[in-house]
């Protein structure tokens, strides 16, 4: 529901209407944190309703979008022996409870495990993980059969579904792999697990925004049971710029390099944007370009 303000002969009169089916109105979620003001400059006509419009001078929408930059270093930590961790959310014993996820995103963990070593096998249940390899290689193996060797271009997705087991392991004695992991909510529970890989290097060596996985049946990209969220990714040359997908919820995470992105300045290795109803804002890369993942999810 939203409200209206009426302005009849200097009088503020305001109505509190529902979005449906309205053309000019966004369509908003009480739980989103932004601003809405509807202003209706007509001495005569109103909104009916369903908040539709009928027969106005002049309507003025001003929403104000939520841009929440998060810095490298203010992400969890977690460091051993074998393991660099940093993480975007609340994850293990690290917890927040402001700090859960952005829209349909819960995890993003920006992960160097050292060469030869790994998380072993563990369990999984009602999750979607897609698993980005920066650098080096990462070795997949799963209590359904299916054994992947990740490497940087290859985008690679894990359904948890009823429940699943898998290790990942750095198969190299010689370099550590760098991979970004993140885990996005299913919009169907119990299904059964399932996994694919895809070789993306080709999409992605022509410039721009790639689809990584998609919930939206985008072409050349792995599938995901999510149909409100799409990773996006993209390896800029220097200084390329691109327009950042909207959604409600969009993360702009800096894998590698550094970019400007539009209404936030510039962004190094491991920043973040948080942008909430943001629009179409555009991100240039550095001088060295920049490797971008992008989640845009409802």
């Amino acid at each position: 529901m939203v409200s209206l303000v009426h302005r009849q002969h200097g009088e503020d009169r305001g109505y509190n209407c529902y979005n449906e089916g309205s053309e000019f109105l966004p369509d908003l979620c009480p739980t989103h944190l932004f601003i809405l003001s509807v202003i209706v400059q007509d001495e005569e006509n109103h909104a009916d309703v369903h908040g539709n419009i009928r027969h106005c001078w002049y309507v003025e929408i001003l929403v104000n979008a939520n841009i929440d930059i998060r810095r490298a270093d203010s992400r969890f930590k977690t460091k051993i022996s074998w393991l660099d961790s940093k993480h975007s959310f609340s994850f293990g014993h690290h917890f927040d409870p402001t700090n859960m996820g952005h829209g349909l995103l819960l995890v993003s963990n920006d992960d160097v495990v050292r060469a030869g070593s790994g998380f072993n096998t563990h369990p999984h249940q009602d999750m979607e993980i897609v698993t980005w390899v920066l650098s080096g290689e990462l070795e997949h193996k799963d209590s359904e059969g299916h054994h992947g060797l990740l490497y940087p271009g290859l985008a690679q997705r894990m359904s948890a579904g009823t429940g699943i087991w898998h290790s990942e392991m750095n198969p190299r004695g010689d370099q550590d792999v760098h991979f970004i992991q993140m885990w996005v909510q299913p919009d169907t529970e119990r299904i059964n697990p399932s996994y694919q890989q895809l070789d993306i290097n080709g999409e992605l060596n022509k410039g721009g925004l790639v689809p990584i996985a998609s919930g939206k049946g985008h072409d050349a990209a792995i599938s995901i049971r999510q149909r409100g969220a799409v990773l996006y990714g993209g390896r800029l040359k220097a200084d390329e710029e691109v327009v950042v997908p909207d959604d409600v919820h969009v993360h702009v995470f800096v894998a590698k390099g550094d970019g400007d992105l539009e209404g936030a300045g510039r962004l190094i290795q491991g920043d973040a944007a948080r942008l909430t109803r943001a629009g179409d804002l555009r991100l240039q890369a550095g001088p060295e370009g920049a490797e971008v993942l992008i989640w845009a999810t409802s």
